[in-house]
């Protein structure tokens, strides 16, 4: 396998394709880079440099029992830029990782990045608190924290319903596609699994919207009942200066796959453009 050893002795896993313009993907929870197998090869096929890798404690990568916050996310993947020695790099974050690309290019600058792409992203900020009422309540976070430690297996089952939209009518999601991310979930570290629900949750990008300073480019379904669109896509739209904003009738949180050509699409009109 390929592998990175961070500063921590962390070894972060990642998958390197093609040659070109480099794309850097960030995956969502509880997933790995497998998720983005759709982007990946169509991006590699068209001419571009595509990597993935597995969040710290996700995948393949080894599972330390602490650093699951922002901050070290994002320090992990100014390790990976560095080591590949990526420039113009476009940085695509879905869900969770819509996080930790934001983070870097607040804590590191864009000197290596030419667009951010924020996809079902959580930011800028995704639970409920006095100024910001339209985000969830922290009950659901602290809900889905006990139902992982409770039975994270069933729990995780469960939640591809709502990830793929499955319980609206006229969905269509293969069996192998949910059998997929249970298997690709479980590869992840329980305490990680658990750990990244504060993260993701309480973390308030806001203050790292002013930062962002290249084009970018915002993608969310107006049906997603996981990171509900008028808590985050819509209004790091509006905090993002100068964004493009998607927004997928009827779409649910997992993009990727249930309109994966859609994507696909959008994205490269958005790096060709």
């Amino acid at each position: 396998m390929t592998t990175l050893t961070l500063r921590d002795g962390t070894e972060l896993y990642y998958k390197d394709w093609g040659s070109g313009q480099p794309i850097l993907f960030s995956h969502g929870w509880p997933l790995s880079a497998d998720m983005w197998d759709a982007q990946m090869l169509f991006f590699a096929e068209r001419g571009y440099r595509v990597i993935a890798f597995d969040r710290r404690g996700f995948g393949r990568s080894s599972q330390p029992w602490t650093g699951y916050d922002y901050d070290t996310f994002a320090d992990d993947i100014a390790e990976l830029i560095e080591k590949l020695d990526l420039k113009d790099v476009i940085l695509a974050g879905f869900s969770m990782g819509g996080g930790d690309v934001t983070r870097y290019i607040a804590r590191k600058g864009s000197a290596r990045v030419a667009r951010l792409a924020l996809i079902s992203a959580v930011t800028p900020l995704f639970m409920k608190t006095a100024d910001h009422p339209v985000g969830p309540d922290a009950s659901l976070f602290a809900g889905i924290r006990a139902g992982l430690a409770a039975d994270r297996p069933q729990f995780l089952d469960d939640f591809s319903t709502l990830f793929y939209g499955t319980n609206r009518p006229g969905a269509k999601v293969s069996q192998g596609v949910f059998k997929q991310t249970l298997q690709i979930a479980l590869q992840a570290s329980i305490k990680a699994t658990i750990d990244c629900v504060t993260a993701f949750s309480e973390t308030d990008f806001r203050p790292d919207m002013a930062r962002i300073d290249v084009p970018t480019l915002v993608i969310h379904g107006d049906d997603d009942q996981v990171v509900p669109f008028e808590a985050t896509g819509k209004l790091a739209a509006e905090m993002i200066k100068g964004s493009q904003l998607k927004v997928y009738a009827g779409a649910p949180h997992a993009t990727c796959t249930t309109h994966k050509d859609q994507v696909n699409a959008d994205l490269l009109a958005f790096i060709q453009g």
